[in-house]
């Protein structure tokens, strides 16, 4: 039973209305003055309000806006009861948030048809909401089901920390880190175009993939070899034209060498220390985005690495902010950054992210960020 809200300054027009109304089989709760409304509106959330609007105190517009910014009173059908017929006046009632009128005196019929009409709206709008809930609730377990792949800090026998900052609650930003054998140790992360479910269903699919070492007979210490068989699997004509970006990597431990390829993903940046002045390295190869192009070639480069090196991969969220002036801050801006920060011995990834959310303007970046840091000690 729909439960309607009288709120009325004349008694007559209350006892009308609660007549008429609980004629019709509705539930029906009358009140003299806009104060006492609202207090029974808070009380128990009606699914229409019919309000008068010229009323001592509070008028019907003063209710209406107050009951229009209650959370859990937005889909509140809310009719005002009126005299007034003027275009200005039923402009002025439509700002305020109303959603219909009545126009004094009541003619019975209309009153039924307009009550009928509003109370469908409200209901559409209530199964609109508990959709919109459910939808919420399935996409914080889709992103807490993400948020649980992602693999734990390494601490031994070199150190990985990252951070993951998804612009929504599903992001197309994915990484991983594993041990191929007790030397070899394959690193990546990938940026899918795109947001939300469709992003980050690809980006799943890919982690599941490479975490499985599901593509048979594929050597997963060749980077080159494995962009290849990724773009052959996943071609974007098959993935609702969605590619991605991604760096990957296999560190070999007793040599301290790295080998690495990349399929149009930012160059990570490798910071070493030597006699004290920072030296920067790009670690990036040539390649199109997976997916994008068939029979793309991807190549491999390698890099001695040295003691107390710091190695950066990164999304290109990390540097796709934007400034006050309208302008990106950029990467260059973002490697100096970090080039800055390594002079501090003590430099933890929270620190660099500190400064990226102090870059940036928006309460929120515009952009997944993931970055990894790998700490070779």
């Amino acid at each position: 039973m729909f439960k309607i809200l009288v709120i009325d300054d004349d008694m007559a027009v209350q006892i009308l209305l609660k007549r008429m109304l609980e004629k019709e089989g509705y539930e029906v709760i009358a009140v003299s003055n806009g104060k006492d409304g609202i207090e029974a509106a808070i009380a128990s959330p009606p699914a229409m309000i019919i309000c008068d609007w010229m009323m001592p105190g509070l008028t019907g517009i003063d209710v209406c806006r107050y009951i229009k910014n209650v959370p859990n009173l937005s889909t509140t059908f809310f009719i005002l009861l009126t005299s007034l017929d003027s275009i200005a006046d039923r402009v002025k009632g439509l700002d305020a948030g109303a959603d219909d009128f009545i126009t004094k005196p009541i003619e019975k019929n209309e009153l039924r048809a307009r009550v009928r009409a509003g109370l469908r709206l409200h209901q559409l709008s209530q199964d609109l909401q508990n959709q919109k809930k459910l939808l919420e609730t399935e996409l914080t377990e889709a992103a807490d089901y993400v948020m649980s792949l992602l693999p734990p800090p390494m601490k031994s026998p070199l150190t990985i920390d990252f951070r993951f900052i998804p612009s929504r609650q599903l992001g197309g930003d994915c990484f991983d880190y594993y041990w191929l054998d007790s030397e070899y140790l394959a690193i990546y992360l990938l940026d899918t175009a795109g947001h939300g479910l469709r992003a980050t269903l690809l980006a799943i699919s890919v982690f599941n993939l490479l975490r499985s070492r599901a593509l048979k007979g594929l050597n997963y210490y060749q980077p080159s070899e494995v962009l290849t068989a990724l773009n052959e699997t996943f071609p974007m004509n098959y993935q609702n034209d969605k590619y991605f970006t991604i760096w990957y990597g296999v560190y070999h431990l007793s040599q301290q060498k790295l080998v690495y390829a990349s399929a149009g993903h930012p160059p990570a940046i490798l910071v070493s220390d030597a006699d004290n002045f920072p030296s920067v390295h790009r670690l990036r190869t040539p390649g199109m985005p997976i997916g994008m192009f068939s029979g793309a070639q991807y190549t491999d480069a390698t890099c001695k690495i040295e003691k107390d090196s710091s190695l950066y991969i990164f999304s290109d969220g990390a540097y796709e902010i934007t400034k006050s002036d309208g302008n990106i801050w950029g990467l260059d801006a973002f490697i100096q950054t970090l080039i800055d920060l390594s002079k501090n011995s003590n430099c933890q990834l929270e620190q660099v992210i500190k400064f990226l959310i102090h870059s940036n303007l928006q309460p929120s970046f515009e952009d997944d960020l993931s970055i990894l840091k790998m700490q070779f000690n």
